[in-house]
C-alpha cells in the first residue's frame, strides 16, 4: 500500500467513513545506532537537532541569528559569523546528543530561501555581507523591471507562444514580474553598486550562493561550490520548465552564469565536513529550501497533498507530480525535490508576514504572550462585523499582488475593546489563508487532498486553526512535531540517502499528528458578511503608498 493511501485510512478512520479524501549511498551496519544531524537556517534563528531512527531528537541547540540593518529597508547578516554559529551549533549538539563526531552518520541542511552572498573565485572573501530575502533595496529596480520596455516584450512574446503552442513555461513567462524577496534584482543591485564585485565579475572571479551554498562551501573546505534544485528554484534565475540555470533571466538581466553553482539532487552526497571542524569527517548528504523540507517532513508525497507553515510567514504549497505550475495569480512554481530520478514539482503561495504582525500586536500590548491571543480572541461573544484589520507589513502577495498596499484598522468604535483588536487580527490572518487556498484551489490542476497538514509556531493558535479550517472546509491536521517539522524534513532526505531509512513509508510513521480541526459548515454562513466587509476594507488599502 503507498503512503497516500495509509493517509487515506488514517483519515477516514479517525474522521468517518463517509469521508471523501479524493486521490543512497551507502547504508547503516544493522548494529551501530543511526545519529542523523540537521542543521536548520532560518530568519531568525539557527537550530541543530540530532535525530535517531525513530526520529526522536537526541540533543540539541539553538542560537539567534544576528540580523543587521545599516540602511532603512536593508537587512543583511555576517557571513563568517554565519559559519561560526553553525559550527558552534552543531557542536553544541553533538555534546548535548552525548555522542562523539564519529558516530554521526550524516548531516541535511536546511535554510532560508534567496537570502544571497557573492565572494571572490581566488581569496575566498566575501564581496559584501547577506543580502536577506527581507531586504528592499532593490525595490526601485523591481519597479523600474516590471515597468521595462524588455520585460513588456518578453511577456508579449511569450504569450502569443504560448496562444500557439499552449506550453505552460510560455503561460508562466507572459506574466512573469519581478519581485524583491527573489535574488535576481537584489543580485543586480550588487553588481551595479559595489565597484570591486563588478569588476571581479568581468574577470570571472565570482562565486554567488545561498545560505546552502556558502555553508557548504565553508563547511567543506572550501572544495564544493553547489546547491540543489529546491534552493535553485526560489532564486528567480531558475527556470522550472527546463529544470535548469535560467538562460532567459540571466541574460535579460546580465547576470553572468559562471557565478552560479552546480546543482545537485536534494537528497544525495553533497561532500564532507573539513575533519579539522569537528574533529570527524561529517558526511553532508541532504540540502533542502525551508518549505520545501517542511513538505517533506510533513510526508506530503502524494500529488495533491498540502501544506501549510505558519511562522515568520505562512507558506501554502501542494504537490503538483511531475509537471510545474504556471500561474497568473502569482502562485510560485518551485521545486520540491529531486531523489535520482524522481523530481516533485510545488506550487506555492505565500504570506510573508503572519508572525511579524503577531509579534507586532505583542509589542503594542494586545497580549503579553502569543499564547494568550487564541484566550482573548475566544472570549468575544458572537461576530462583530463592524471592527476590520487588513494588515500587511510587506505587501500583500498572492493573490493581490500590491506591493503598495497599507496596513489599516477600519471600523473602530467607543465600545472597542483589546480582544476586539485581537480578534480581527486573527480573523485577518484567515481571511488572507482563505484568499490564497481559493486561488490555489481555481488554479491547481491536480486533485487537491481534503487534508492540510499544518506546522509552525502560529499554528499552536486554536482559534485561528479552527477558523481556518472552518472558512476553507478543510481538515487541518495539526502536526505532533510542528515545531521542527522543517529540520525533521531535512533529516529524513539525508538518512534516506544514508541508508537510514529505506522509504517513504517508514518516514510517514514517523510523523504524528496531534490535533485534528474538523470544519464546521456553518461558520462560514456566519461569517460571510464580515469576510465581504474585509475584502472591502482591503480594497481601500491597496494602492496607498504612491511612493516606494
Amino acid at each position: 500500500m503507498d503512503d497516500r493511501a495509509q493517509r487515506t485510512r488514517f483519515y477516514s478512520k479517525v474522521l468517518g467513513d463517509g469521508m471523501n479524501l479524493g486521490k543512497g549511498e551507502g547504508q547503516v551496519p544493522n548494529d551501530v545506532t543511526p545519529y542523523i544531524i540537521s542543521l536548520d537556517i532560518g530568519t531568525t534563528t539557527m537550530r541543530s537537532h540530532v535525530y535517531v531512527k525513530d526520529g526522536s531528537i537526541k540533543g540539541s541547540s539553538s542560537k539567534r541569528i544576528q540580523l543587521m540593518y545599516p540602511e532603512p529597508r536593508w537587512v543583511e547578516i555576517d557571513p563568517d559569523l554565519l559559519v561560526q554559529q553553525a559550527v558552534e551549533c552543531i557542536k553544541e549538539s553533538i555534546r548535548a546528543a552525548n555522542i562523539t563526531p564519529g558516530q554521526v552518520t550524516c548531516l541535511g541542511i536546511t535554510n532560508q530561501r534567496s537570502t544571497f552572498l557573492t565572494w571572490d573565485r581566488e581569496t575566498g572573501k566575501p564581496f559584501h555581507n547577506f543580502i536577506t530575502w527581507q531586504d528592499l533595496r532593490a525595490s526601485d529596480n523591481v519597479k523600474s523591471w516590471n515597468s521595462s520596455y524588455k520585460l513588456r516584450a518578453l511577456n508579449k512574446g511569450s504569450s502569443l507562444l504560448h496562444l500557439f503552442t499552449r506550453q505552460p513555461r510560455f503561460l508562466a513567462a507572459s506574466v512573469l514580474k519581478f519581485m524583491s524577496n527573489q535574488v535576481c534584482l537584489r543580485l543586480i543591485w550588487a553588481l551595479e553598486n559595489i565597484e570591486e564585485l563588478r569588476n571581479r565579475a568581468s574577470e570571472d572571479q565570482v562565486m554567488f550562493g545561498c545560505i546552502d551554498t556558502w555553508l557548504l562551501w565553508k563547511l567543506t573546505g572550501e572544495k564544493v561550490h553547489a546547491t540543489d534544485y529546491s534552493n535553485a528554484s526560489g532564486t528567480g534565475l531558475f527556470d522550472p520548465f527546463q529544470v535548469e540555470w535560467s538562460s532567459i533571466i540571466c541574460n535579460l538581466l546580465n547576470i553572468p552564469m559562471n557565478m552560479l553553482p552546480e546543482i545537485r539532487d536534494t537528497s544525495g552526497l553533497f561532500g564532507k565536513t573539513d575533519s579539522s571542524l569537528f574533529g570527524a569527517a561529517i558526511p553532508i548528504t541532504a540540502m533542502i529550501s525551508d518549505q520545501m523540507s517542511a513538505m517533506f517532513g510533513e510526508c506530503c508525497y502524494g500529488v495533491g497533498d498540502m501544506k501549510c507553515t505558519m511562522g515568520t510567514g505562512t507558506f501554502v504549497d501542494v504537490n503538483t507530480g511531475s509537471s510545474p505550475h504556471a500561474s497568473v495569480a502569482g502562485l510560485y512554481p518551485q521545486i520540491g525535490w529531486k531523489i535520482k530520478d524522481e523530481l516533485v514539482y510545488v506550487a506555492e503561495g505565500a504570506i510573508t508576514d503572519t508572525g511579524i504582525v503577531i509579534d507586532w500586536a505583542k509589542s503594542i500590548g494586545f497580549f503579553d504572550d502569543v499564547s494568550d491571543s487564541s484566550r482573548i480572541a475566544e472570549s468575544v461573544p458572537g461576530k462583530y462585523p463592524f471592527l476590520i484589520v487588513g494588515l500587511c507589513v510587506f505587501f500583500l502577495q498572492a493573490p493581490i499582488n500590491d506591493d503598495k498596499a497599507a496596513s489599516s484598522i477600519i471600523g473602530i468604535k467607543p465600545t472597542t475593546t483589546k480582544a476586539h483588536l485581537v480578534r480581527a487580527l486573527l480573523e485577518s490572518v484567515a481571511f488572507r489563508f482563505k484568499i490564497l487556498y481559493e486561488a490555489i484551489l481555481k488554479e491547481s490542476k491536480v486533485e487537491l487532498s481534503c487534508v492540510i497538514r499544518a506546522d509552525g509556531g502560529v499554528c499552536n493558535n486554536d482559534f485561528l486553526m479552527q477558523l481556518i479550517s472552518d472558512l476553507t472546509g478543510q481538515v487541518i491536521d495539526r502536526a505532533k512535531q510542528r515545531a521542527d517539522i522543517t529540520s525533521l524534513g531535512a533529516a529524513f532526505l539525508a538518512g534516506l540517502h544514508a541508508g537510514v531509512w529505506k522509504n517513504k513509508e517508514e518516514l510517514c510513521s514517523i510523523r504524528k499528528s496531534e490535533h485534528l480541526f474538523k470544519p464546521d459548515t456553518k461558520r462560514w454562513q456566519e461569517y460571510k458578511e464580515v469576510f465581504t466587509d474585509w475584502e472591502r476594507a482591503v480594497t481601500r488599502s491597496r494602492e496607498w503608498y504612491t511612493q516606494d
